[in-house]
């Protein structure tokens, strides 16, 4: 049979916190519980980030042109992006502990195919089928902490799940660097996706034993309509931003874009015209029509751009600028990532009077690193250490960003719309990043060529500040906008009735 022993170190390690459970007779690990959903933030970062600095040595041994090269990374990002809703309705249709399992199991196979891939070709098809993996797996994680979880304990689980976020993105890169370097057993690049496989495995054989059993629930049918529509508009518009960059923004590029505006609008009516007809939908527009919902995820999508777009300018800065190894680039975000986690650790020990005002001041620090980091570069100068603190401060001021506002979101609405929040959330985090490489890398890239590294990264980190101050004026109105009758807001919510979260709300047939 399975054993949970190497999962339940795992969590001791990592000292996660023993987690009440919503009903403690659900799992007999809850800790392990938490650690076994970590892992599906944790390795679907991981691997958006994990080929970035193998793509010489794949295009060295498989012959990859520079197009190919692009979708190897590319093409994961797309279909994960893509596909999160739909991976998040089917696991409230199908049960969210069948589709983790069945998305993880498919992260280890796809992991498997894109390490034994013979030719660029069979690659970048292993990566799509990777990132449809990890879509399907992803969504779950916060579904389940939003079923499992009340109270003081979903606002430490929903620490430990923007931690895991933020670090898988930076131990994407190290590996990636590292396992490249290392050569084990002479498997090269192919290496950073076989590591996967025995991860994966571990992570199934624990996932059986402490992920609560599915409760009973009418299976509603899946909207392939909105799925089709969604689909479309979302790949419309991610296609573009991971590919257009690297080939000079071709006409091609902005008419997938224009394309996507009224993509967007048939998908909104459509889901609107089949909620009326009391048919399934993919979306449930009423989990997000309240105006503290919507600012609460534009600010969350805004905040995380900047942190996508800082990854890729100083990895542009540290290599290119200053000569500096791939490992030495992403150990600069060390302290970055360390603030991120003591703020999500901070957040659930903050007065309930108090928490509200959180994503604000988060944003305000954020806002206020990104600035100084771009005074300090003024005219081409350089501090290290000064650089580290500002990384510090602005990780800080993510992570009290990201921890509270995903807490409001997932507490703001009912129990029964888990996984629409889960799916709408992650899709525009993964759009938001999307926007933030594109648009600040071509920034950069363009003053980059003109002038130098040292003035490309000044410019860049006044767009990011920008970008982060938007993020701020989202979060502070949706500070003040009303909130739902009925509602639980904060890290500190209190716990929500038994009849509401002990278990899965059953879905209406017929209805989402």
């Amino acid at each position: 049979m399975f054993h949970v022993e190497p999962i339940s170190r795992t969590a001791r390690a990592l000292r996660l916190p023993s987690m009440p459970l919503i009903n403690q007779a659900r799992s007999d690990h809850p800790s392990a519980l938490l650690a076994v959903l970590l892992a599906a933030p944790f390795l679907s970062s991981a691997d958006a980030t994990i080929a970035n600095v193998a793509t010489p040595a794949i295009r060295a041994s498989l012959g990859a042109s520079g197009a190919s090269a692009e979708l190897i990374i590319g093409g994961y990002l797309i279909a994960y992006a893509t596909l999160l809703i739909t991976g998040a309705r089917l696991g409230q249709t199908r049960g969210y502990r069948r589709m983790f399992l069945l998305g993880l199991a498919s992260f280890a196979v796809t992991s498997l195919l894109a390490g034994l891939a013979p030719d660029a070709g069979a690659l970048v098809a292993a990566r799509v089928l990777q990132g449809a993996a990890a879509a399907l797996m992803f969504p779950q994680a916060m579904t389940g902490i939003r079923l499992t979880y009340a109270g003081h304990a979903r606002a430490r689980a929903i620490g430990w799940y923007a931690i895991a976020l933020s670090v898988g993105a930076v131990v994407g890169q190290l590996a990636g660097g590292l396992l490249v370097d290392a050569n084990l057993a002479g498997t090269g690049w192919r290496a950073i996706f076989l590591v996967n496989v025995p991860v994966c495995l571990g992570v199934l054989a624990a996932a059986r034993r402490c992920l609560p059993a599915d409760g009973e629930r009418v299976v509603a049918g899946l909207d392939l309509r909105g799925v089709g529509l969604l689909g479309g508009s979302v790949l419309l518009i991610v296609l573009p931003l991971v590919v257009g960059q690297q080939q000079g923004w071709p006409a091609w590029a902005w008419v997938c874009l224009a394309a996507s505006v009224p993509g967007v609008w048939l998908f909104l009516t459509a889901e609107r015209r089949a909620a009326a007809a009391g048919r399934p939908v993919l979306v449930n527009l009423t989990a997000v029509r309240p105006a503290s919902v919507a600012l609460g995820l534009i600010a969350l999508a805004a905040a995380t751009s900047t942190y996508y777009a800082l990854l890729f300018t100083l990895a542009q800065y540290e290599q290119q600028g200053l000569g500096r190894s791939p490992i030495a680039s992403g150990l600069i975000l060390v302290p970055w990532v360390i603030a991120f986690g003591q703020a999500g650790r901070l957040v659930p020990r903050v007065p309930a009077r108090m928490a509200r005002a959180l994503p604000a001041a988060g944003c305000a620090l954020l806002t206020l690193a990104y600035t100084a980091i771009s005074l300090s570069l003024f005219g081409g100068g350089h501090s290290e250490l000064l650089l580290l603190v500002l990384l510090a401060v602005g990780g800080f001021g993510l992570g009290l960003q990201f921890a509270t506002l995903i807490g409001h979101v997932m507490n703001a609405v009912e129990t029964r719309f888990a996984a629409d929040i889960s799916g709408v959330s992650s899709t525009l985090s993964q759009l938001g990043g999307a926007i933030g490489v594109a648009g600040i890398g071509s920034l950069y890239l363009a003053i980059a060529r003109d002038s130098d590294h040292a003035r490309a990264t000044h410019a860049a980190a006044i767009a990011i500040a920008a970008m982060a101050a938007v993020s701020l004026v989202a979060a502070l109105a949706a500070h003040t906008a009303t909130r739902p009758r009925g509602s639980v807001t904060g890290p500190a919510a209190a716990t929500e009735t038994t009849a509401a979260t002990q278990q899965p709300t059953p879905i209406e047939a017929g209805a989402a």
